[in-house]
């Protein structure tokens, strides 16, 4: 019993030793921190440049321009730069001069230290200590939006409409020098697989590498299509010669040709041999030549595909 309560007092003992060896050191540490940051020391940091008061009808390009200062203060200021961005303002009212295309800051240091910087911070160098800041007047533009969307139908599927896409045009404000080089925008390309329902698809536009200088009034569009089950059809079509010399009588053979097209189920009955034409055209033929080519020149536009079969018209000269 006794020896148990000789251990305890021991070990609390140590444990009191330890804690007071712990504050020592920890009281020394922080003496020894308040007294490196209370010293004064140099270095060179970058500074962002804050622009303000822009006149409305220039735009200041985004150059990514910084300022590296050196400055001379003491440690607990430092905390303050290292842990947070460290900014310059630049007023375009007071601190700049317009010069051709650009605007120039070259104030002095003297100068930036006393209207930026407090008493305790001393400015010691600049660089650059001329800074120049491009710009632009604003241009106001529409441009057409182009759409690259790869769709792949499952089989017997297609759209029976016309792709919209909305918007169709972007509106887009920015420095002029940078605004009159866009005439398009083109989108990013997406691809869909085995489509078999009506699509309805976000994409968006691929902005140039400037974009930060430049509004955009959408950064992206909707495309819309109806999607349909499709069939094949085929009708026999007459077929007609023009531009035949009138001292010249021709027979020709065959007198109708089949076209074949695709069109969607809905609209399958719709279609009739009227909603074609097929025509040869003498003139496009030459002395030696026995046979015409037949085009489509007329097809209802509810049909996604149409072709003739025949690739020949046989005629024979009678006159």
């Amino acid at each position: 019993m006794v020896k148990r309560i000789k251990s305890k007092i021991l070990t609390s003992i140590k444990n009191k030793r330890i804690n007071v060896f712990l504050i020592f050191l920890v009281s020394s540490f922080i003496i020894l921190i308040f007294t490196k940051l209370s010293k004064s020391y140099t270095d060179t940091i970058p500074f962002e440049i804050e622009k303000i008061n822009i006149p409305d009808e220039y735009v200041i390009l985004n150059d990514s321009v910084k300022l590296n200062i050196t400055l001379k203060t003491h440690g607990f200021r430092w905390l303050n730069y290292y842990f947070s961005t460290p900014k310059v303002k630049i007023d375009f009212t007071n601190d700049v001069s317009k010069e051709g295309d650009v605007f120039i800051y070259n104030k002095s240091k003297a100068y930036l230290n006393n209207t930026q910087f407090d008493k305790k911070v001393e400015l010691l160098n600049l660089s650059p200590e001329k800074l120049k800041f491009r710009y632009g007047v604003n241009l106001v533009k529409k441009v057409p939006v182009k759409l690259h969307i790869d769709v792949n139908y499952s089989p017997g599927y297609n759209t029976s409409t016309k792709m919209i896409i909305n918007p169709d045009s972007v509106l887009i404000v920015g420095p002029d020098v940078l605004v009159s080089k866009i005439n398009y925008l083109d989108t990013e390309t997406k691809k869909l697989k085995d489509v078999r329902s009506d699509l309805h698809e976000t994409v968006k536009l691929k902005l140039p590498k400037n974009a930060s200088d430049i509004q955009f009034s959408s950064t992206q569009i909707t495309a819309k299509a109806t999607v349909e089950k499709f069939t094949e059809g085929t009708l026999k079509i007459p077929v007609s010669v023009i531009n035949v010399p009138e001292n010249i009588i021709i027979k020709f053979f065959p007198k109708v040709v089949s076209v074949s097209y695709y069109v969607s189920l809905s609209n399958f009955e719709k279609i009739t041999a009227k909603d074609f034409e097929v025509i040869c055209d003498y003139k496009k033929t030459n002395e030696e030549q026995s046979f015409l080519i037949p085009e489509l020149t007329k097809v209802p536009e509810l049909v996604k595909y149409s072709k003739i079969n025949q690739q020949r018209v046989e005629f024979i000269i009678t006159k």
